[in-house]
């Protein structure tokens, strides 16, 4: 029975996601493991990840590779988002994870993180989904995708992420004032704007969110009121109001809120103002919450997996 492996590498785990391809599935969970990994406590501020980030790879991939002693090499697709790919010391990073582990951690580009996010989205919505407007918020990156298709028309990927949006404007996750939230939303804005061809929402399709971060914020608008489909669907005004409530209290109490998690609770502020000039600047009053994204992308693809499905398959674990 085809079976495919993926590491996902990214600033706070590393995740080994094993499936396998069972009629009448679209994703069977063979196998799951997680590392835990804080690269955003040892990021310099050019993005360079220190010698304790560096060893903190080696190890957390060592670990995820050799908790299921099936796999081996090829058999693993191993990749690294943005928080290694920016990284200045990138290639010596992958050298030595490589070295020390036999495993090769390969770079997408963020557009092609863009694109497999679409072809996750797109399965997961189903064939007659029509137009999709696909949203994902990344540490360092947010990319855009948009189609009718099994592949999207429009990527973009953009230097928008959660993280670096913390580091640039909200040291520590804070804003010390509502100025500073103010330039925030202005500094989002212009960019968003600026960007030609942007994809917008349209009459009739959907609009789908495929992050943690989008995720975390539809948990703490559901905590917030009762609402439909409380936290799989995100609307504007709802965001505007997590805002309100993740500026008003620091990382730490964040931590505590609902739906928002310890490792996430710094660059949760940053998340919501991103998700919200987001939407303000594709249009889109809501979005679905879609739990697949890149990865699940990956799968689809080495598995081989056509676009058949009437809609939401479900990747159990």
């Amino acid at each position: 029975m085809p079976q495919a492996g993926v590491l996902d590498v990214g600033c706070h785990s590393a995740l080994l996601t094993v499936v396998r391809r069972r009629p009448g599935t679209v994703l069977e969970p063979v196998f799951s493991r997680k590392v835990r990994l804080r690269l955003h406590e040892t990021l310099d501020r050019k993005g360079r990840l220190d010698k304790a980030g560096v060893k903190s790879v080696e190890r957390a991939v060592a670990e995820a590779v050799a908790a299921d002693p099936r796999l081996r090499g090829p058999e693993v697709f191993a990749f690294a988002t943005s928080v290694i790919r920016d990284a200045p010391n990138r290639d010596e990073i992958i050298a030595r994870v490589a070295r020390t582990t036999g495993t090769c951690l390969r770079v997408l580009t963020g557009e092609e993180e863009a694109r497999l996010a679409y072809v996750a989205a797109r399965q997961w919505a189903g064939s007659m989904a029509g137009q999709l407007l696909v949203l994902d918020i990344g540490g360092g990156t947010v990319e855009i995708a948009s189609g009718t298709g099994d592949r999207p028309c429009v990527v973009y990927s953009l230097p928008l992420g959660a993280r670096r949006i913390t580091r640039d404007w909200l040291p520590g996750g804070a804003a010390p004032s509502p100025r500073r939230l103010a330039e925030v939303r202005q500094h989002l804005r212009r960019f968003l704007e600026a960007i030609p061809g942007l994809p917008q929402a349209e009459p009739g399709g959907r609009v789908l969110a495929c992050s943690k971060t989008f995720e975390q914020l539809a948990r703490l608008a559901a905590a917030q009121g009762k609402t439909p489909r409380a936290g799989r669907q995100l609307a504007l005004p709802q965001l505007r109001t997590s805002v309100s409530v993740l500026a008003a209290a620091g990382p730490s109490r964040r931590s505590k809120l609902p739906g928002i998690s310890r490792h996430r609770a710094e660059q949760s502020l940053a998340g919501a103002l991103i998700a919200q000039a987001l939407m303000e600047a594709c249009g889109a009053k809501n979005v679905e919450i879609c739990p697949w994204s890149t990865r699940e992308g990956l799968l689809l693809e080495r598995l081989g997996v056509p676009h058949t499905t009437a809609g939401h398959p479900r990747l159990a674990g």
